[in-house]
């Protein structure tokens, strides 16, 4: 039996989803999350998950910097990233940031199944229509690397701050002091090498996605 954690902000989609992953195992133990936050509470309370498939457009996510998160803190969960964005360079991106592949919404049930499958397998799997991109850039990938080693609280400030919260906002709905989020700024801006909130939110801006022409669900 296998366990999945489904990442998505739309409740159909995470329906159809479980219904191709209980076609692979109808004993498959499925966990929903429909926002970052949730996402990491589950992550924390099934260390054992097999699979995350996750939506880099929910809430919190902030582009491919959810995927640096996920691995940042289960460097051996497969990650399967599902998204209604299906530009061949941003599928390839997925892959070189650390993903075990890219399966676009519009995707069929075979599709999906085979991409679960490979995943599970431990090999990537990517659509035929896939091309090659140019490498990321060394910046791109010391900017990985820092939001990978941010602890989930750590995550959860430089979210909120890039969604325009105050100090004192951010302090009130994690329900800490603001000295502890200015302790959690000076933690952020080392580890992403950045000296001010501005230089921040612009550098977690660079793995946004452009929303998708068009979401299916």
């Amino acid at each position: 039996m296998s366990k999945y954690i489904v990442a998505d902000d739309h409740p159909l989609f995470r329906n159809a989803i479980c219904q191709v992953l209980q076609t692979l195992d109808e004993n498959s133990d499925i966990v929903e999350a429909q926002d970052m936050a949730s996402l990491q509470i589950k992550l924390a309370d099934h260390p054992d998950t097999d699979l995350v498939l996750l939506d880099l457009h929910m809430p919190g996510a902030h582009g491919f910097s959810a995927l640096a998160y996920v691995k940042g803190q289960f460097p051996d969960l497969p990650v399967l990233v599902v998204s209604a964005n299906e530009k061949p360079e941003i599928m390839q991106r997925a892959v070189e940031f650390g993903s075990k592949g890219f399966l676009p919404k519009s995707s069929d049930i075979e599709k999906i199944q085979k991409a679960i499958q490979s995943a599970l397998s431990g090999n990537v799997w990517l659509p035929e229509h896939a091309t090659e991109s140019t490498p990321v850039s060394e910046d791109e990938c010391k900017l990985m690397e820092g939001i990978a080693s941010l602890t989930p609280q750590q995550y959860l400030v430089l979210t909120m701050l890039a969604e325009g919260l105050l100090n004192k906002q951010i302090a009130y709905e994690l329900d800490v002091t603001e000295a502890t989020i200015k302790a959690h700024m000076t933690a952020i801006f080392r580890k992403l090498g950045v000296r001010s909130r501005t230089q921040a939110v612009l550098a977690i801006s660079k793995l946004n996605l452009e929303p998708p022409e068009s979401v299916t669900t």
